[in-house]
């Protein structure tokens, strides 16, 4: 029993499993409103093929419509529910797509695989000011591995039970600007919820791949460091954990036995 891991760079990842392959946040572009991709090539076309694709929440960086556009017609679709009425634009793509919208301890069938919906702690709005809050999710991808996909969340006390167990965890180590607030996990954190999550395995994401437009030289080990920080972090803090630290277009193959 084996899943793979591939990084396409930022939240972007595909997870296979049983043989179905799983795309989280789809983001194929090199400018996201006034973020720039700075490092690591656009996702291949063979990245846009996916079984079904799990959306966390409505930021433009996770939720990009033009993105989700490139899909093939009739793919599967998880969003958080009510996020069809919150993101203006969005219902013409996804007429042509499979939506489902789900909210949390919802499960979704993908061929083999069991999609879980959990909790996460972050910011449901789709602008910063926007009226309609809709509640970010993480998922749990459930076949012949278990697979926690956060999103992006902070640490909250109920993480590992929420969760359960999992054998390999994909969790945001950083951010797209110079300063991480609340509902977000830095490195070190990130590592904190390896310690709880225990999994066999994990790949840092949402790092490393877009920055501001003008800002290069404010706080930019914020931008190239989190990876490098995670390692180090989870050998103090999860040391019995694998951590896959993977660049732009890599992938980890991990055998599972139970």
């Amino acid at each position: 029993m084996a899943v793979e891991i591939t990084w396409w760079g930022h939240a972007t990842a595909s997870v296979r499993d049983s043989g179905v392959t799983v795309l989280t946040d789809p983001l194929f572009t090199q400018w996201c409103a006034h973020l720039r991709r700075r490092r690591g090539s656009l996702p291949p076309a063979a990245a846009h093929a996916a079984d079904a694709v799990l959306v966390s929440h409505l930021h433009m960086d996770h939720l990009h419509v033009r993105s989700l556009a490139r899909l093939a017609p009739g793919t599967p679709v998880v969003l958080p529910r009510g996020t069809l009425r919150a993101v203006a634009g969005l219902g013409r793509v996804a007429s042509r797509l499979e939506v489902c919208e789900v909210s949390e301890g919802d499960k979704v069938s993908v061929g083999e695989l069991t999609v879980r919906a959990v909790p996460a702690v972050h910011d449901g709005r789709r602008l910063p000011f926007g009226p309609r809050r809709v509640a970010a999710l993480g998922y749990v991808v459930e076949g012949e591995a278990r697979t926690y996909y956060a999103g992006d969340t902070d640490l909250y006390e109920a993480m590992a039970r929420e969760t359960g167990p999992v054998d390999m965890a994909l969790l945001p180590v950083g951010g797209w600007g110079p300063r991480l607030g609340h509902g977000h996990l830095n490195a070190e954190r990130a590592a904190e919820a390896l310690a709880r999550l225990r999994p066999l395995g994990a790949v840092p994401v949402h790092w490393g791949t877009f920055w501001p437009l003008g800002m290069a030289a404010v706080r930019p080990h914020e931008f190239h460091s989190p990876g490098d920080e995670f390692v180090r972090h989870a050998a103090r803090l999860a040391p019995a954990v694998r951590v896959h630290r993977l660049g732009h277009g890599e992938s980890v193959r991990m055998a599972v036995t139970r």
